[in-house]
């Protein structure tokens, strides 16, 4: 595994696709430990701007969503390997949006209407973003789809995550932290896309702070990691922006762990109406930009509890 710091590459947004295919031909081919710098990549290719409203959400050509840029090549890797990626810098747009896109959400039908915040971001992502004039977002920028070509043939959509990667939404993919990706295919075959400034964990409505951005990733390789799934390493904690205030925290408890995430977001967007006078649809935007969804209780059968715990420090 080269640790040093390789040569350096540039991925321009022409090169981007909208499936998994393992016979896409590769933008470039990079050396095991060699930067590549990715050009703006836009989740929606241009069809949300800062001007618009929800006439651009309820027309929105889910032909054209989250593209990845790519596939890179890397010399020597082959199946059985890992990719080691770790996300060195981002080049930020300044804009971002949220929606609740009609169809689309873990409450989906309980919000059948189209909604869309637009953020102004500060492009050090140093100073919260302001969601209207009750909340204050910290940053934490990410990318929403990391992952490598699957071995199985034909096109696969880059919506749903896979044992490769891909749209995975883990927010604390973020800046420093090495992510382990296993290969399938010669190559790798490596691409990235859906820009993040901020999310919640569970991404509940179905976008987080979305903002078009340039990132640039080191690739590496380690031989014969043998992954069945992706795992990461942080080198400090990952809550640290949020936790200073502490949560408001909702359950839904029941048998079905689908249902109980449902009905803790429920739960919190009742109790941000009545607490701070939010409407439904800002309520169920908010969390899934700051809110974290986890897993209580798995074991005392027949009933999980799953948690929506909601950070006060976005009040402040």
């Amino acid at each position: 595994m080269n640790k040093g710091l390789g040569n350096k590459h540039t991925i321009h947004n022409e090169h981007l696709h909208l499936s998994w295919d393992n016979a896409t031909p590769p933008a470039i081919t990079v050396a095991p430990g060699d930067v590549v710098e990715f050009d703006e990549i836009d989740a929606l290719m241009g069809q949300i701007t800062p001007q618009s409203g929800v006439d651009d959400v309820i027309n929105m050509d889910f032909a054209r969503v989250n593209p990845v840029a790519g596939p890179v090549y890397v010399d020597g890797a082959e199946p059985g390997d890992a990719l080691k990626v770790t996300l060195l810098d981002f080049a930020p747009s300044g804009w971002a949006w949220t929606a609740i896109v009609p169809g689309f959400g873990l409450l989906a039908d309980d919000f059948p209407e189209a909604s869309i915040n637009i953020w102004n971001v500060d492009k050090a992502f140093e100073e919260p973003t302001a969601f209207g004039d009750f909340a204050r977002i910290p940053l934490k920028p990410f990318c929403g789809t990391t992952g490598v070509a699957n071995a199985k043939p034909g096109a696969h959509s880059t919506i749903p995550p896979y044992e490769t990667g891909g749209n995975m939404d883990i927010r604390d993919l973020t800046l420093g932290v090495d992510l382990y990706l296993p290969v399938q295919v010669e190559g790798a075959l490596f691409s990235i896309g859906d820009p993040h400034c901020a999310q919640g964990d569970g991404e509940v409505c179905g976008t987080a702070i979305e903002s078009p951005m340039g990132v640039t990733a080191r690739l590496d390789l380690v031989k014969g990691e043998n992954l069945k799934f992706p795992r990461f390493e942080t080198s400090g904690p990952v809550s640290r922006h949020l936790d200073g205030k502490g949560y408001e925290v909702t359950t839904g408890i029941g048998p079905d762990l689908m249902e109980a995430s449902q009905n803790a977001v429920r739960g919190m967007i009742e109790r941000l109406a009545k607490s701070k006078g939010l409407s439904a649809d800002q309520a169920y935007m908010l969390c899934s930009v700051c809110a974290d969804m986890r897993i209580s209780e798995v074991v005392d059968q027949p009933n999980w509890v799953v948690s929506c715990y909601l950070p006060n420090i976005v009040f402040e």
